[in-house]
């Protein structure tokens, strides 16, 4: 049997340490703070200035497809050839009638290296295309 005097000694904790919770939390924002970025952004590419945007498109409906300065096409930091970006492009605007397709080409790659595929989009009926720039700063 248990004595009276060890029911004492157990004490319950009312209270909770949040401290390493407030840690956690804190630990997590900074690396989202640090990646979103990153993520944005998949090629370093110098983009050419240009204007501002007319219209917002929800970001569920924008596929980028980036072009460096080589000509070599990208979708998340994935290598395509030509055929196989037409293909990829053609099958998500068939499952997505609302996709856009936004064109990120270096500032220094030449008209050769994009023209072909937006020649592709456009004989595929994707005409929702967008073509990024730096925002022109005013003079």
């Amino acid at each position: 049997m248990r004595r009276f005097s060890q029911r004492n000694a157990l004490v319950t904790l009312s209270d909770i340490n949040i401290t390493p919770l407030l840690d956690l939390a804190f630990v997590l924002l900074i690396i989202f703070v640090i990646t979103t970025p990153l993520l944005e952004q998949s090629l370093d590419l110098r983009l050419p200035e240009g204007g501002q945007a007319v219209q917002r498109v929800p970001r569920e409906n924008i596929r980028v497809v980036d072009v460096d300065k080589q000509g070599r096409y990208f979708i998340d930091r994935t290598g395509f050839s030509l055929e196989q970006l037409e293909q990829t492009l053609v099958r998500e605007a068939q499952a997505n009638p609302e996709l856009v397709v936004r064109i990120r080409a270096d500032r220094e790659s030449q008209a050769r290296h994009f023209y072909p595929l937006i020649d592709r989009l456009l004989r595929n009926n994707l005409t929702r295309i967008s073509l990024a720039t730096e925002p022109s700063n005013p003079r």
